[in-house]
């Protein structure tokens, strides 16, 4: 499921997010992997494994398992208990202060690995910030977990101590994207008007009447990304090809020209300038940048334009973004994250059925996406420990080599 909560790290520099390719899909016409940007190696390939540590001379690597037990991919957790011993702390090991005393008195051994394979379990622990990740032993190489998002561990700290940070964006791309165009749709087509009008016939009538006045069709419209990862990638194809939208981006990091040609997409280096040029404006970037949108950025938004966001909460200043709907600054909204989940700002709620969707953190909730989650998880780390490449790293421009004997 996607991250249930928020826990932005304001301090720390912007992340970039993962740099591998989406899922090879072999539909007619679809996206393919061959079509994304492609992955970046990690370190130096070797021909033969690594030594990595483990328990007892002789024994397998051990794998710290965080969270409820596999449930989608029983052949490759086979593969994987057959190289590593796998340890599960239980629900109340898990718990902040028995978890780090745990790791103190290293009651799971010298572990290569951290495994949390879904978002409803495994963070019980909390945040994982300079306390707890000082505790992890110098055996631990690589931490690889559900979600799209990472702004709940401080994956500089890991990349500095020596451990590759690997998210599930991969497994999550196709989820996410999905539910953003969605939004967007319900952006031009005042779609929570249209939904909440059908409870009562006056209030049916009236939408009957009024609707079509606020309602636009998208082909032709300036689509906005902020961010073309993984999820940004499948957005942009997606409504490009499926709705003829004009797609611009603004990203840390300009893509190829091959895959911005493929994509059908043109790079905008300032972000004023594309806020200024579009017509539906998606957050689909890591957080740590701050507050994207702000009281400042949101006056360089065309009259009447449209938010979406299906990153992180913490990207937007609500109470800002209230007072822009109020003053009709913008003319719809959607919004899947929010800054203070569970609560969603009261500003924004009284626009909810009519200017602005507002959704519980549901993008990346399929069970299409647990599965890919459970499978990248593993596949995460029997890349790292047999010596080979990370999956979808993202911490590895903080990462300091660990030379293991």
């Amino acid at each position: 499921m996607a991250e249930p909560t928020n826990t932005p790290m304001p301090t720390a520099p912007p992340t970039p997010r993962s740099t591998s390719p989406a899922l090879a899909i072999t539909r007619p016409g679809s996206i393919t992997s061959s079509t994304l940007s492609p992955p970046k190696p990690i370190g130096v390939l070797t021909s033969t494994p690594l030594p990595v540590p483990g328990g007892p001379l002789g024994s397998k690597p051990i794998v710290l398992h965080i969270g409820d037990p596999i449930k989608y991919n029983p052949e490759t957790y086979t593969e994987f208990t057959t190289q590593f011993d796998v340890v599960r702390p239980s629900a109340d090991e898990r718990q902040r202060p028995a978890f780090m005393q745990a790791l103190r008195e290293k009651r799971w051994g010298e572990f290569s690995a951290i495994f949390r394979p879904f978002w409803g379990t495994g963070g019980e622990m909390g945040h994982w910030d300079a306390e707890l990740i000082s505790l992890l032993p110098e055996s631990v190489r690589v931490f690889a977990s559900a979600g799209t998002g990472f702004d709940w561990a401080d994956t500089q700290l890991l990349g500095e101590k020596g451990i590759v940070y690997c998210n599930g964006g991969l497994a999550a791309a196709e989820a996410v994207s999905d539910f953003a165009v969605a939004m967007i749709i319900s952006t031009f087509r005042v779609l929570p008007y249209c939904i909440s009008s059908a409870a009562t016939a006056k209030d049916f009538q009236a939408c009957h009447a009024s609707g079509t006045a606020r309602s636009h069709n998208l082909r032709g419209r300036v689509l906005g990304l902020v961010g073309l990862g993984n999820i940004g990638q499948q957005i942009a194809h997606k409504c490009s090809v499926a709705f003829g939208m004009d797609v611009t981006y603004y990203d840390v990091e300009r893509k190829a020209t091959a895959l911005e040609q493929r994509l059908g997409v043109r790079f905008t280096d300032n972000l004023e300038l594309l806020m200024c040029e579009a017509d539906c404006v998606v957050l689909c970037t890591p957080a740590g940048a701050g507050r994207l949108i702000n009281r400042e950025s949101l006056t360089w938004f065309k009259p009447g334009a449209r938010l979406v966001n299906v990153a992180r909460g913490s990207l937007v200043d609500e109470g800002a973004l209230a007072e822009a709907l109020e003053q009709n600054r913008l003319s719809n909204i959607a919004l899947d994250v929010h800054d203070n989940e569970p609560d969603v700002h009261p500003g924004l709620l009284k626009f909810a059925g009519e200017r602005a969707m507002l959704t519980c953190h549901n993008a990346g909730g399929t069970v299409e996406t647990h599965v890919g989650f459970e499978e990248l998880a593993m596949r995460n780390i029997m890349a790292v420990l047999s010596g080979g490449q990370a999956i979808t790293p993202v911490n590895l421009h903080w990462l300091k080599s660990k030379v293991v004997s």
